[in-house]
């Protein structure tokens, strides 16, 4: 089935990682037929600057086959730019998608990928990032029994019963870092309309949690389960394996992830290097060849559980950037 991609631009870092996303996408899978769609939120109220790209960068997409997408923030904008990941949806044209957060490379061919765009999935590169249970506070069953019961939704029918009760991976939580469905206009317009409802009014045992940065995360798995999606299967492995690299920043793709990542990512270089020159870590971590002092610090087979450990790392080693 012939889907389209679905990617978030603005100026700076993300209108270059955008260009590199791209740039994979043409080296890695020549032959995806449908379309590489690249949003760009417009200026307007929610926007305390023009988050437009430069033309530079709007320029190198265009000629990488990408589409430039305009859309408006009308929930979001500054105070939340991962709500343009929501608000985009809506200007996609209503036909299969998948997301893919901009600090992705393509590694492999995605359109090889067996989606069932009928039951959306997302990822399950997370760790427990939310919620974050007080002493005397909800529990975290009661905490997401919450969100399930706002929107009348079967609890018990999302639970992996292979953990035990407020163990968090029990309870269907994604990284927002991919997702998928059939129609961007009715996945959309469920999304926004859920995420508004959470942050507006929130569950009563939602009162002591962070919503900010999580609530993309906190409302994408009651959006999926809404729609009979759930866990992805064997069948979508190659999504954070060999078609895709959610890498994050240039310093933990080089401190973590694969010598396919790496190779791709040090192929495009040379031909991407006059767009991307004026990024930092690029400029840092490819040109000048720091990504590999960051590679040797780690050994692969036995990274660190937590990437805050990574991170750390990195930054006293004076090698994190973004």
């Amino acid at each position: 089935m012939t889907f389209n991609l679905l990617a978030i631009a603005q100026s700076g870092r993300l209108e270059h990682e955008a260009i590199l996303l791209a740039a994979s996408l043409r080296r890695s899978d020549p032959g995806f037929a449908g379309s590489l769609f690249i949003a760009e939120p417009q200026p307007g109220p929610k926007w305390r600057e023009d988050p437009r790209m430069s033309d530079r960068s709007r320029k190198a997409l265009t000629a990488l086959g990408a589409q430039i997408l305009p859309f408006e923030s009308r929930a979001f904008g500054s105070d939340y730019p991962h709500g343009n990941k929501i608000e985009a949806l809506a200007a996609l044209p209503d036909e299969p998608f998948l997301f893919l957060d901009t600090d992705t490379l393509i590694t492999g061919p995605v359109s090889d990928i067996a989606f069932d765009f009928a039951r959306p999935s997302a990822s399950m590169r997370r760790e427990n990032t939310w919620p974050k249970v007080e002493l005397y506070g909800p529990t975290l069953h009661d905490t997401w029994a919450s969100l399930y019961s706002r929107f009348g939704l079967d609890f018990a029918a999302s639970w992996d019963t292979s953990h035990p009760e407020d163990y968090w991976q029990r309870y269907l939580y994604f990284n927002a870092g991919w997702f998928f469905h059939e129609s961007p206009r009715a996945f959309g317009n469920r999304f926004l309309a859920w995420a508004r409802d959470i942050r507006d009014a929130p569950p009563e045992a939602l009162v002591c949690q962070e919503l900010y940065p999580w609530l993309d995360q906190i409302t994408l798995p009651l959006v999926i389960h809404s729609f009979g999606g759930g866990r992805p299967g064997p069948d979508l492995g190659a999504l954070d394996g060999s078609a895709t690299c959610h890498y994050r920043t240039l310093p933990l793709l080089y401190a973590r992830e694969s010598d396919r990542a790496v190779e791709v990512l040090e192929t495009l270089a040379d031909d991407l290097r006059p767009v991307l020159r004026q990024w930092g870590a690029f400029k840092r971590m490819v040109i000048q060849g720091e990504g590999a002092k960051a590679r040797t610090l780690f050994d692969r087979a036995n990274l660190p559980r937590r990437e805050q450990v990574i991170r750390n790392t990195l930054k006293r080693e004076g090698l994190w950037v973004r």
